[in-house]
């Protein structure tokens, strides 16, 4: 057994840097710094995000690191082919790290507040339409679903694009408990919300 090609594996490839923001994460009045890389190694080409938090002495700690919150570009179960979306892009605004990805017909924004130690998603705005053929028009139904995790209320609003009033709007309390972490998060878990 040759063990230089044990070690492959180990070797950090995440060597692509897609992203990078800076902000205060943590409210300490100091630069925090999130970072998301890809490994071009992997034909998969993974994706990392991580999060650096600013400390008393002025260095930034990794205080998070995650290869599931973000899917890779070509993920396996499309045999090879992209995975038909941007790479999320992320924003701190205060004190709230966004992640904003494209989904199937729409797009998603994830809230995430450092709190108890720990990055926890707070809130979701989801956007999605019903077009069929590949474009928006007049019948075109907007669905925007709103999740304050921490009341627990979701509301999903249906409108037509240009109408004054709603279609039709949905509210109900799902109570999730405790709140779901960044370090926990999937890209899969998008179905959820």
């Amino acid at each position: 057994m040759n063990l230089s090609s044990q070690n492959i594996k180990t070797k950090d490839n995440y060597t692509y840097q897609v992203r990078e923001e800076n902000g205060d994460l943590n409210n300490d009045g100091k630069m925090d710094k999130i970072t998301v890389k890809m490994d071009t190694v992997d034909e998969t080409r993974p994706l990392r995000l991580q999060i650096f938090l600013s400390q008393p002495n002025g260095k930034l700690n990794l205080a998070v690191s995650s290869t599931q919150i973000i899917e890779p570009q070509y993920p396996v179960e499309n045999q090879g082919k992209f995975n038909g979306y941007q790479i999320p892009d992320f924003f701190i605004e205060n004190g709230i790290l966004k992640m904003w990805s494209e989904i199937k017909s729409g797009n998603i924004t994830y809230d995430f507040k450092y709190q108890n130690g720990n990055f926890e998603l707070i809130y979701v705005n989801k956007l999605t339409n019903n077009a069929t053929k590949g474009y928006t028009d007049e019948n075109t139904i907007f669905t925007e679903t709103k999740f304050d995790l921490v009341t627990g209320i979701r509301t999903e609003t249906d409108e037509i694009s240009g109408s004054a009033k709603a279609l039709k709007a949905r509210k109900k309390r799902v109570l999730i408990r405790p709140l779901p972490t960044i370090q926990d998060f999937k890209f899969s878990d998008k179905e959820f919300y």
